[in-house]
């Protein structure tokens, strides 16, 4: 496959940043995209709705379906798919984006944050992904695609934010269970990380510091990196950690300038990555007090 044209993609957390980036670059193709996130009123500090994001996604050239998902639902779930099945006639490709981050220490993470990061990053993950699948069984190409990181075990990476850690790497563990079990099934299941930090309100939103948008990469360079896993043959592709400059590397890109927010700024290179990339010549760690 080349193209997404016609294939249906159930996106959590497509209402803004990643997940509508990922949404807009596979409405360009014709693809159906059920938004499933949970914002359908607008937030005090974040664009976008459900209702917003299917506006651009139908200008883009796709058809969208917007649905309220709260995936701590497992209600609002089932629902959710009973509802893309019936309009779009299938389920073709799964984005588990949805995420919850609070960079805090265990001292400083309240129960209620640590349910939270965890009921919506793993256990939403797992939910979607159980969800999706009987539908997904009867695609030609089924993909899941979660935006988690590798496995890094290097201590340093649980020390800061021990329960942002575990409830991420939950994500990444459902990649590598799911691709083995269902692997015969053809259903690939992967992850996505970025190489450096993105560009979205989100993330200017947890870190507080909007100079910090000087130092990443726009949110295109994993809708591009995304887009080639999901138009692989999927029982050729699977159970793979993959970040998102490598993925565009080997599909032939060599000017990754265009993704940069500020060309002359250095990136800050994501969490959980301990080697800044063949792609990047200069770089922070994201974390660090970055030049003014």
């Amino acid at each position: 496959m080349t193209s997404l044209k016609q294939q249906t993609l159930f996106i959590t957390g497509a209402s803004r940043g990643i997940g509508l980036a990922i949404a807009l670059r596979a409405a360009r193709d014709g693809a159906n995209i059920v938004i499933a996130a949970k914002t359908a009123e607008p937030h005090p500090k974040l664009p976008g709705t459900i209702y917003t994001a299917a506006e651009e996604i139908e200008k883009a050239g796709g058809r969208a379906l917007p649905l309220v998902v709260d995936v701590r639902e497992e209600q609002q779930i089932a629902a959710a798919v009973e509802q893309a099945v019936a309009k779009f006639g299938g389920i073709d490709i799964l984005v588990n984006n949805a995420s919850a981050i609070s960079l805090t220490g265990t001292l400083q993470t309240p129960p209620r944050i640590y349910d939270r990061m965890m009921t919506v990053n793993t256990r939403g993950t797992f939910l979607c992904s159980q969800a999706c699948l009987p539908a997904l069984k009867r695609s030609q190409n089924p993909h899941i695609l979660n935006l988690s990181p590798p496995l890094n075990l290097a201590p340093h990476w649980f020390a800061g934010h021990v329960a942002y850690t575990i409830a991420k790497y939950g994500m990444s563990l459902c990649v590598l269970g799911m691709a083995e079990e269902f692997r015969a099934d053809g259903i690939a299941v992967n992850a996505l990380w970025p190489r450096t930090a993105i560009a979205t309100a989100a993330i200017e939103f947890a870190v507080g510091d909007r100079n910090m948008l000087r130092f990443c990469r726009k949110p295109e360079i994993l809708s591009d990196a995304a887009h080639w896993i999901l138009t692989r043959p999927s029982r050729e592709l699977t159970g793979r950690f993959l970040i998102d400059d490598e993925v565009l590397g080997a599909a032939g890109v060599k000017d990754f300038t265009p993704y940069a927010v500020d060309p002359t700024a250095p990136l800050a290179i994501d969490f959980f990555l301990d080697d800044q990339g063949p792609h990047v010549r200069e770089s922070i760690r994201l974390g660090e007090n970055p030049p003014h």
